[in-house]
């Protein structure tokens, strides 16, 4: 039996009082108001933990219990997390590996069903794996899978589509509810899509869509991940309609991870003024009550998951973390929520991690582009913080990098290479807004079939960053000049075995190569990762071809 004592914050009852916490096994067993003793010391603010509501942990690139020993320090209980990623990977048994991976932690997981593997029909781009409607029910009947994952597929929800249909369906069938992603959805479409039974959105990126889901009867789940940000855009729903809104991260990169999580978002919610009370609902009470979720509230009776902070102000720093019982996490000292992983000494990683990767190595000649014979040249923008893309459709009747008024400097050669087929041919493209002048990046975290994708300033640096993705089959890779770093990520492609903050600190010696390289962005990889999916507007490429995610149809020549 252990006892906690500080100042109590009750969010069900909003008050604060003094008292003491009695924690017995995974239970808290009593909760007791009484006097704190007087001895000079600073008593701790003892509150609920924070929840993130929706978030794909292969984004990390770590292991789910890599990712919850991190998550965990920031006062993290838990997460609603979508193995989208893996799952277009591997199908069911990548979100297997998700489940069993979370249960080496300490720390709670809400997993959905992935609803779209992959997102868009094979002539548009190759997955390594399918889900379809059986593979959906057969999930949505585990215990394990909360909720259906994000609906990405809004047209055939909109237009009635069968195999669509069935999933949400057996999303019904369990109780569970089903989350959405359509995004620029409005008007009639946007009521449509909540009345299909899809009752929340983290795509929304200004207030009016927010308000809009909002009526719609959608929770808004407020976003501000490593590359999508719209907590500033969005954070006045917390105020208006507290009781509709929760917080995520989406696609969090481990160096942004290791600085903090959803803790981050509740600071910069009481630092423009909202209501405590309410950025609590926002950040514990609300995701609890959409998910169904019993992780706790800080009643007698819940489970023992919560933190302890210093103070209630913007600046508030968490002293420690019980999750199920357990101090997870204490700023004075180290807890270990994770079971260590054994080597298979003699193995090679083919064996020992799950993985799918046919790739070849490519030469310079497959991914020649011989631009003075097209009438059209279609160039993506990519901007930083934005998941979107810009489509510049440029007319010109000789070769533009031999001279012309457009800036040809800020434009790259971009390759997307299938990994699932051993004889599949490059597909190139040209992008501009990564400012690479002397390297190249490359990577298999492709959003979302996480096929090969490079960009770089040159054929030379392009083919070399490719292969060494293929050499490790899976990894990221910067170049700059004659150097190289690369992070390997033998799990699906997709994430690494090391631990959390070695897979931050190798991914912070990545951004600072491409910034060597010329790169002006602060999240390079994920920018380029999302370049990749036909899901998102305007332009975007795939490994069959450039894609026009705004009209949805292959861009020609």
């Amino acid at each position: 039996m252990k006892r906690y004592q500080g100042h109590i914050v009750d969010v069900v009852r909003r008050e604060i009082f003094d008292g003491e916490i009695v924690v017995e096994q995974e239970r808290i067993k009593q909760i007791k108001r009484c006097e704190l003793p007087d001895n000079g010391k600073a008593w701790p603010y003892l509150m609920p933990g924070f929840i993130d509501c929706h978030v794909h942990i292969e984004s990390s690139m770590m292991t789910p219990c890599e990712f919850a020993h991190v998550a965990s320090s920031h006062g993290t209980i838990g997460v609603v997390a979508d193995p989208h990623e893996i799952g277009n990977v591997l199908g069911i048994e990548g979100v297997d590996y998700m489940i069993q991976s979370g249960q080496d932690a300490t720390f709670n997981f809400c997993f959905a069903a992935p609803s779209c593997v992959p997102c868009c029909p094979p002539d548009i781009e190759t997955s390594g794996a399918v889900i379809d409607a059986a593979g959906v029910e057969e999930l949505m009947a585990r215990n394990e899978i909360g909720v259906l994952g994000e609906m990405m597929n809004f047209p055939g929800v909109l237009n009635n589509d069968p195999e669509v249909m069935r999933k949400i369906q057996a999303a019904r069938k369990y109780g569970k509810p089903v989350d959405g992603h359509a995004p620029g959805l409005e008007g009639k479409d946007r009521e449509r899509y909540a009345l299909a039974g899809i009752s929340t959105d983290h795509e929304c990126t200004t207030l009016e869509e927010g308000r809009a889901c909002v009526s719609a009867g959608m929770m808004v789940i407020i976003r501000e991940g490593s590359a999508a940000k719209d907590f500033d855009m969005l954070c006045p729903l917390i105020a208006e309609s507290p009781n509709m809104v929760m917080l995520c991260t989406d696609d969090c990169h481990p160096d942004d991870l290791v600085r903090g999580h959803i803790n981050l978002l509740v600071r910069r919610a009481l630092a423009k003024g909202y209501d405590f009370w309410n950025v609590m609902m926002v950040a514990n009470i609300n995701p609890q009550r959409h998910y169904r979720l019993n992780w706790g509230m800080l009643q007698e009776g819940d489970p023992a998951n919560f933190i302890a902070v210093d103070v209630l102000t913007p600046h508030f720093r968490v002293l420690q973390t019980v999750i199920k019982g357990v101090e997870v996490f204490d700023c004075n000292a180290t807890f270990g929520t994770v079971r260590l992983h054994h080597a298979h000494l003699g193995e090679s990683h083919e064996t020992f991690f799950l993985n799918r990767f046919e790739a070849k190595p490519i030469k310079a000649e497959d991914i020649s582009l011989d631009v003075s014979k097209l009438e059209t040249l279609h160039v993506m923008r990519a901007t930083d913080g934005s998941l979107y893309t810009g489509h510049d459709a440029i007319k010109v009747s000789f070769n533009p990098f031999d001279g012309s008024r457009y800036p040809w400097g800020e434009v790259q050669k971009m390759v997307v290479l299938n990994r699932y087929q051993p004889d599949a041919r490059p597909v190139v493209g040209l992008v501009r807004g990564f400012g690479l002048t002397h390297g190249a990046i490359a990577g298999s975290v492709a959003h979302d079939c996480h096929n090969i994708v490079a960009i770089g300033s040159n054929d030379e640096y392009l083919v070399k960053a490719l292969n060494r993705v293929i050499e490790m089959r899976g990894g990221q890779v910067a170049i700059a000049d004659d150097e190289i770093t690369d992070l390997a990520l033998p799990i699906a492609g997709l994430m690494s075995p090391l631990c959390g903050h070695e897979v931050a600190y190798r991914s912070l010696l990545l951004c600072e190569m491409a910034r060597r390289a010329g790169c002006p962005m602060r999240a390079p990889f994920i920018t380029m990762a999302f370049l990749c999916l036909p899901v998102i507007p305007e332009l975007k490429i795939t490994d069959k071809h450039l894609w026009d995610s705004k009209n949805m149809k292959v861009v020609e020549d």
